[in-house]
């Protein structure tokens, strides 16, 4: 069972405004990149190419999606995108991720922003195609467990 992740990646140009500065929109795109690589590493995907989401598909709409930004990150800079599992409960997910500048130097390394997403597990009634609230499905959940709290409350990586 897994509850940490983390991605490295390097800030694009695109990514950056007229000062080279990560554009605050691309934190959330680097939450999902890094929900996504999580769900990977473990074998599990949140669309599967042979299932839709009329078929039964399990779906993972965003219930909330939020950041609180400390430093900013610049073009060619790398990053460490961690994720957290913080919470799991029996529909919804939610993962505390944190954007960490130098992550290769401990005496440099520092919280750039950290993040919140809180994901759903959705059916589609077969009738009516609308979306439900459903129980996370069993293959999700033998392999995703809570962080423990120590990790989630660490002093060293909270924001002030």
């Amino acid at each position: 069972m897994s509850f940490r992740h983390t991605i490295r990646r390097r800030v694009n140009f695109a990514e950056t405004d007229l000062a080279g500065i990560a554009h605050f929109s691309n934190f959330f795109r680097w939450m999902e990149e890094t929900e996504h690589s999580f769900y990977r590493s473990l074998g599990l995907t949140v669309h599967s190419v042979d299932q839709t989401i009329e078929d039964g598909r399990t779906g993972w709409p965003r219930l909330k999606a939020s950041a609180e930004y400390r430093l900013p990150l610049y073009f060619e800079e790398e990053v460490e995108v961690e994720l957290l599992v913080a919470e799991m409960r029996s529909k919804a997910i939610r993962y505390d991720l944190r954007f960490w500048k130098n992550p290769d130097d401990p005496a440099k390394k520092k919280l750039a922003a950290r993040g919140e997403l809180v994901v759903v597990a959705v059916r589609p009634d077969a009738q009516t195609r609308e979306i439900h609230a459903t129980a996370i499905p069993n293959l999700f959940r033998e392999r995703i467990t809570p962080a423990p709290p120590e990790l989630l409350t660490s002093t060293s990586t909270t924001l002030p």
